[in-house]
This record gives C-alpha cells, structure tokens and sequence, in this order.
C-alpha cells in the first residue's frame, strides 16, 4: 500500500501520493533483470563467435532459439559503425542497446509541436451541431488533479480516443513520417507528469476520465472468483426458466451514498418482493478505513448472509427453492447460506443483467422510493416493509392486473395444505 511505501522511504502518506500521481499510478522502474524478449550480453558474445565462423543468419537463430529477424536486426542496428566493414562486436552490440534502452527519454510530443498541437486539439474537441456551432455542455468542476470528477460533472466533449488519434494520423499525414505516434506515447504524456507533453487535467476528456491508470495485475483479477462451476446460472434448473412453479427468486442490492445498501428479493413467478434490512454496523464512519478490514457498511459477506437467511426463512419451505443473484462479493458466503436456509443459490454471468430481468425490473420500479443520489440508510426496517408492502399491492400487467401479494396468496391456497400461512 502507499502508506507502507510511504513509512519505508521515510516520507509522509500526502508526499507519497503525490509522487504516485505525478508517477501516473504505474511502476515507471524498468526490472534489473533483462526480459526474455530482449537479447542478453551472453546471446550478444555467441552471436558475434558464430558470426566470425561464418555461421548463417539462420543457423544462428536456430541455435538461441529466437527468430531469424530478430538476429537479422541485431546484426544491422547493433555492429560496430567506425570500421569500413560492420563489425559485429559483443561488447560494441551491448553498449548500443544500453544506449537505447536508456530512460526517460525526451518525449516525441515535446519536440514536435506540430505533432503536439494535433493530439491535444482532437483530445479536447467539442460539440459541434450540423450548422458549425459549438453546443454549451454542463460547466465541469474544477480540475484537482486526484480523481475522475462526478459523472454528473463531467466536461461535454467529443473526444478522440488515442488509439482513434494514432491510427487516424495515418490518414491525415500518409507522407510525413513525423507525424506519428503510438496510443500507448500518448497514455504516457497524459498520465506520468515527467514526460511533460500535454496537460493532464485532458485526461478528464478521455472515455473513463480516471486521473491513474489501473495496474494490469488488478485488472487481471477475477473479482467473482467465489462464483464456482456448480452455481452458474447454467446450472440452474430448467423449472426455473419457464416460472410455472413459485419459490425461485432474483435478488440484488439498491445501491446508495455513503456505501448505504437495501437488499431486494423478488420471486420469478408472481413478483412478489421483499427488502433487506442492511444497517450499518458499528464503528462505521469511526474506525478508518483499512484494506481487508472489516465490512462496516452493512452488506459484506457475513452480514448479507445473516440477514438474507433471517428474511428468506419466514417464508414457508414450498417457496424456499433457488435464489439467483449477482456475481458481486456480498453473497461470497452464499455455501452456509444454502447449509442455513436449503435454498440454492445460482449467479448470473459478469455483466449480464437481463439474466435477472425481474429483479431489474423491479429495482427500477423501487428507485421511485429510493432515488439515486440518496443515503438509503435513513430508511428503517418498519419502513422498508411498508414500502414492499405497496409495491405488492399494486396491480400487475404480467399478473392479468392481480397484485403480486393475490397471486402469491393464490398459489398458497392450491396447496391445500392445513398450518401454511397465507399473505392475508
């Protein structure tokens, strides 16, 4: 963490985070271990013994493993250039990509301001209507440098992607060889403040807007790694599909400010929904925040657990059959869930909401009561069930214009079994 980084180099939490920012959240350091990829001085000294035995260029590459081009380049960038003849020469070769590899080096965008001007124009471009106009966008906020801004605040621009910039100079420019540049030049110039080439507040005109770049180890992290084979949605029963038989419900969280959360459940056949009581646990807003700390906010695993199982097991056993849910991190405990409760629990793929399209749909129907934008922790558990309550009697079209709470009802009594409560 930065902390730790910032205890170890004696400095304080504030000057190491700057120093992250102005790095632009990447490790600009190269590893003092020569990659794989690139030719080691050892390769260099066979290359150049092999050469004056006069082995071939592809002998060469058969004998290191490595492509014949790549010795054919070594061969051509790397030899000696003060003799009349090229001169291969291990050490002469080492030192040439040593020159090379040498950083940081003076940013291309820095020295051709042609180039310069070009990126940052299509980076910053604006709205334009079909007469030429320039349409007035929101005022964004002003530029701290630290985080993207609100998404209600951002900049109304038409911006190029980088990588739309690098390709398109191809289009622009097809003879100047000067005007080019890579997407990835400009991600740099944008992010790490020491190649000092375009403004960093344009990294609020990109598609994110985020002010760091995410490391690629955590965007190779599987966030639902508790998601196993056995409770993919593709397991699911097929009676679940067709919604002939109740007791097969959708859930997921309503999500608030200031990490307030309200757990919803609605059962597939006739709709009918219940909310999840998930208050704050104690100490939040006291104890600091720390990285694999407790969850205070009310839905971490254990607690959405808890609270989950304490709803769903007021509900006779006939309509205790699956549970389907996203594949977010509050139900990673969902195995004592099934031990506590006998309900299955399936999630449904990573960014796939219509494969829980009644729950979405009644999320939709629950942000009359809890807006977004809202702290939905002012809400009690008397009031959320007031609210279920309303939403379960109001007519349905899907229901023939009964209500979820009739239909529910209705299923209950073609049970005919004495001692099964009833929503009366």
């Amino acid at each position: 963490m930065t902390e730790d980084a910032a205890a170890e180099a004696g400095v304080s939490s504030p000057v190491a985070f700057r120093w992250f920012r102005h790095a632009g959240g990447v490790n600009p350091r190269l590893s003092l271990k020569v990659s794989g990829r690139y030719l080691s001085s050892g390769e260099r000294e066979d290359i150049a013994l092999w050469r004056a035995q006069g082995v071939s260029v592809r002998e060469i590459a058969r004998r290191l493993g490595r492509d014949a081009s790549t010795i054919s380049r070594e061969l051509r960038r790397n030899a000696s250039t003060r003799t009349y003849w090229l001169d291969y020469k291990a050490s002469t070769a080492q030192w040439h990509a040593e020159r090379r590899a040498r950083r940081p080096k003076v940013a291309k965008l820095v020295t051709n301001d042609r180039l310069r001007q070009y990126v940052q124009d299509r980076l910053s471009g604006v709205v334009h209507a079909a007469d030429g106009r320039v349409m007035t966008g929101p005022v964004g906020p002003q530029w701290k440098g630290r985080n993207k801004p609100h998404r209600a605040d951002r900049a109304w621009v038409n911006a190029w992607s980088p990588e739309q910039i690098a390709h398109r100079l191809t289009v622009d420019f097809p003879d100047d060889e000067s005007m080019r540049i890579s997407h990835e030049a400009i991600y740099q110039a944008l992010y790490v403040e020491s190649r000092g080439a375009l403004k960093r507040e344009l990294v609020a005109c990109l598609r994110r807007g985020r002010a760091l770049r995410v490391p690629r180890a955590r965007t190779k992290q599987k966030a639902w790694a508790h998601v196993t084979p056995e409770t993919l949605i593709s397991e699911r029963p097929p009676e679940v599909a067709d919604r002939a038989v109740p007791g097969h419900w959708e859930g997921d969280l309503i999500i608030g400010l200031q990490r307030s959360a309200i757990g919803t459940l609605v059962e597939r056949s006739t709709r009918f929904t219940m909310l999840i009581h998930l208050p704050r646990e104690h100490g939040y807003g006291l104890i600091p925040r720390t990285k694999n700390g407790p969850a205070l906010a009310g839905y971490g695993a254990i607690t959405m657990t808890n609270a989950l199982a304490t709803t769903i097991t007021t509900l006779p056993e006939q309509l205790r059959r699956s549970l389907t849910w996203d594949c977010g991190k509050e139900l990673s405990d969902h195995a004592r869930f099934t031990i506590e409760t006998g309900v299955e629990v399936y999630f449904a793929d990573p960014h796939s909401p219509w494969q829980r399209g009644t729950n979405e749909n009644t999320n939709g129907l629950l942000r009359q009561y809890f807006p977004k934008g809202t702290d939905l922790s002012r809400w009690d558990a008397d009031e959320l069930e007031a609210i279920a309550h309303t939403l379960n009697t109001r007519p349905r079209k899907t229901l023939g214009w009964r209500t979820p709470a009739e239909a529910l009802d209705e299923h209950l009594r073609s049970l005919q079994q004495p001692g099964v409560a009833t929503t009366d």
